[in-house]
């Protein structure tokens, strides 16, 4: 017999949203307080990555993915498609030394992650020169720094999860400081263990330094990964015919929620939204939603990336995406940077599946302004 019994985890909430992008973007100077943005960064650590768009827009972008190169040789400005990180096993208490704690802390912009799940192991972590260390009770009583209590899932009552951040470019955090000194003794004495860690540096330069050898992280021998795009056609797919015009009547949750759906089905390139699908209703009754518009045949292609991927990458493919794959004609423009066309149907749609369980998001970004944005919480 089945053991049929209800899921003590906690559920899933999925928060949708309907926005317009700034009519103008500085790439330079991407607001981070706005959607999709704010969704995009509010994900820090991102093991998989998938862009969907029409075959004949991923034919307009093909070249700034550039899928032939290595990326310790391609320039910055020409790829948008291709990075890498390393695998390196570390203490933290090398971590806030010498030329690595100078040179990428203090002065550079790279994230780390230690292995571990989070609220089981200790797990720390460094994002924008902010170390984050979450630990259990009995540790955290041994670091003797400040932090604060998070749910882990259990009773409401116990705090059995610990955090501590700590921004390490604060003017206290310098060798020689009071503050910096329980840092470190924390580090030596309590957190004292090497761990594999993953790190991504976000200078362009140093794809090439590390090949070369030259980076303060290679005296600690780091195995070198490609973030390397792989590509995927999917002939003949049923997609709900949908304009601009239209996505006001998406608001309801079956509807959000449908189109959500569809979105997955594609990125798992499923059978079920192929035309001609031919299925046992017993096993399965799903049906490509139509929105009452119906639904046309199409060529898709998914774009799957797999690494140690940060906001930065996600946010660079995005923008150049819709630069090059749904530029508006002026003649066609609004006057603030979106279409004047109610029936525009170029789409794409980027899903990003975080490191962290349950972490998630899906962006589907249309020609002008309008964009939605569906997150996990």
């Amino acid at each position: 017999m089945l053991e049929i019994h209800k899921d003590d985890g906690r559920s899933p909430k999925i928060a949708f949203t309907h926005s317009l992008l700034p009519g103008y973007i500085d790439p330079q100077n991407v607001s981070t307080k706005k959607k999709p943005f704010s969704v995009i960064n509010a994900q820090k650590f991102s093991h998989t990555l998938d862009l969907i768009l029409p075959a004949e827009i991923y034919d307009l972008i093909s070249t700034r993915l550039d899928l032939t190169s290595s990326p310790s040789t391609t320039s910055a400005a020409s790829s948008i498609g291709r990075s890498q990180y390393a695998r390196v096993y570390m203490s933290l208490s090398e971590i806030l030394s010498g030329d690595f704690f100078t040179s990428y802390i203090r002065h550079g912009n790279i994230m780390m992650r230690s292995e571990g799940r989070s609220n089981i192991d200790n797990v720390l972590s460094l994002y924008n020169s902010t170390l984050r260390l979450e630990v259990s009770r009995d540790v955290y009583e041994k670091l003797g720094l400040q932090g604060r209590a998070i749910e882990d899932g259990g009773a409401k009552h116990k705090k059995n999860r610990w955090v501590v951040e700590i921004d390490l470019r604060q003017k206290s955090m310098v060798h020689g400081k009071k503050g910096f000194g329980r840092l470190e003794w924390a580090a030596r004495n309590v957190l004292s263990q090497s761990l594999v860690w993953l790190f991504y540096n976000a200078n362009p330069n140093s794809r090439e330094a590390m090949a070369e050898g030259r980076e303060p992280i290679a005296r600690h021998a780091p195995a070198v990964r490609d973030i390397v795009p792989s590509v995927g056609l999917m002939k003949d797919v049923l997609v709900p015919r949908l304009a601009v015009g239209d996505l006001p009547g998406l608001y309801e949750q079956e509807d959000s929620l449908g189109l959500l759906e569809w979105l997955d089905l594609v990125s798992l390139d499923s059978p079920r939204i192929r035309q001609g699908d031919r299925i046992d209703p017993f096993l399965a009754r799903y049906d490509v939603p139509d929105f009452g518009k119906g639904a046309e045949v199409r060529d898709l292609v998914r774009v799957r990336w797999r690494g140690f991927i940060p906001p930065l990458f996600v946010r660079e493919l995005f923008l150049a995406v819709r630069k090059e794959g749904l530029r508006v004609g002026k003649d066609e423009q609004d006057g603030e940077g979106g279409t004047i066309k109610g029936e525009e149907k170029r789409w794409f749609a980027m899903s990003a599946r975080g490191i962290e369980e349950g972490e998630g998001y899906t962006v589907m970004q249309w020609a002008g302004r309008e964009t939605l944005c569906w997150e996990v919480l």
